[in-house]
């Protein structure tokens, strides 16, 4: 069984990468906890002028005037792939590995700031809001990031060390960049995964959590 379960593709692909792992999934909950930092850096007036504009999509939301399900599966599917293909052709120029881990630290910082704002503003209610607005669509989200983020930042130090120090350009670099476009293609099945969740679930959810902290 243990044999079996280290012959897994995935399996194998993380504990190869296990010290990558590490790395970028503690400078990710850094970004969170950052992000979440910031919110009580915000001023009275900062937090305020927010709220007000959060106040007026909930109340959009309750009333049922937000945009299409089909507007909002396009929005989060380009916004993601977007986001996500930045990270990927950055593992390809090799230059671009400290932006790579910038773009990784900027997303949790995003998800850190929002589910700390909502709480803060709103108590068990915005942690309630962050659950069914930010959770379901992250479960996806976050891992393919943090996976298409190790294998941009394992490509870029193979090119690094097959390139500069051991066998300058003679290498097959082929099937290697095989592999690494064909786990941006899953990603980007996964992403379409999330984008439906964000576009059909979510909505509904919120909508009914806002009904109800209204009532």
């Amino acid at each position: 069984m243990r044999k079996r379960i280290s012959s897994n593709p995935l399996t194998q692909h993380i504990q190869d990468n296990s010290s990558i792992y590490s790395f970028i999934v503690v400078l990710f909950l850094m970004g969170v906890i950052f992000g979440a930092v910031v919110v009580n850096s915000l001023s009275y007036g900062q937090k305020e002028d927010l709220f007000y504009y959060l106040s007026q999509f909930f109340g959009q939301v309750a009333d049922g005037k937000v945009a299409t399900s089909e507007d909002l599966f396009r929005q989060s599917f380009f916004h993601n792939v977007k986001f996500l293909g930045l990270i990927w052709i950055l593992g390809i120029s090799i230059i671009g590995l400290p932006l790579i881990l910038i773009l990784l630290f900027m997303k949790g910082v995003v998800v850190g700031f929002t589910v700390g704002f909502l709480v803060n503003k709103m108590g068990w209610g915005g942690f309630l809001l962050s659950v069914v607005t930010v959770l379901p669509q992250n479960l996806l989200i976050i891992p393919v990031f943090i996976f298409i983020t190790v294998l941009s930042v394992g490509f870029s130090l193979k090119l690094i060390r097959k390139i500069f120090i051991k066998q300058g350009m003679n290498f097959v670099f082929a099937p290697l960049f095989m592999r690494y476009a064909a786990a941006f293609i899953i990603a980007i099945g996964i992403i379409s995964v999330s984008a439906s969740i964000e576009a059909y679930l979510s909505p509904a959810l919120m909508k009914s959590i806002v009904s109800t902290l209204k009532s």
